[in-house]
């Protein structure tokens, strides 16, 4: 459901996201956007020799990745439409590996809300990445800046709402 203000959303809401299968190309393209060519992505026989066994996905790819799985809900659906600015990111941990072929989610539970003013409030949530084992591989907290739903004046005849 489409979400337009600060008030559209509840404590505890919970939002899950599509899936997606991480490839061979998502790695090299990330690589060659960002200039991170480590080994352990980009080596065959170099990441055989890590605990991985196996090259995997760089940790900034799979939360890029995975969080922008939940506009596949709709472009308001767990940023509403009144969505003013991202306000930070908390307590990020890539808890295991992404390989080439894993397919990733995300769930999205709302956990604070908090009014900053008559016309915004800030949107707390944890951020889970998780593979098709339904395992953690990227745990975070985030928070987004939004628009409060304007108030309408009860003296207000023709019901026109206060900014």
């Amino acid at each position: 459901m489409e979400k337009l203000f600060f008030e559209d959303y509840t404590l505890g809401e919970c939002f899950i996201s599509p899936a997606r299968t991480i490839t061979e190309a998502d790695i090299v393209n990330f690589a060659s956007l960002t200039g991170d060519w480590h080994p352990l992505h980009t080596d065959a026989e170099y990441a055989k020799s890590t605990p991985f066994g196996e090259r995997i996905a760089h940790g900034m790819l799979t939360l890029a990745i995975g969080t922008a799985l939940l506009f596949r809900l709709g472009e308001h659906v767990h940023l509403p439409k009144s969505f003013i600015a991202f306000y930070g990111m908390d307590c990020v941990r890539f808890y295991n590996p992404v390989k080439i072929g894993d397919t990733i989610h995300c769930r999205m539970e709302v956990s604070a809300l908090d009014v900053k003013d008559d016309l915004r409030g800030l949107i707390s949530a944890v951020y889970k990445i998780q593979n098709q084992r339904d395992e953690d591989v990227v745990v975070f907290s985030a928070r987004a800046l939004a628009g409060r739903r304007p108030r309408v004046s009860p003296s207000s005849s023709r019901g026109q709402q206060e900014l």
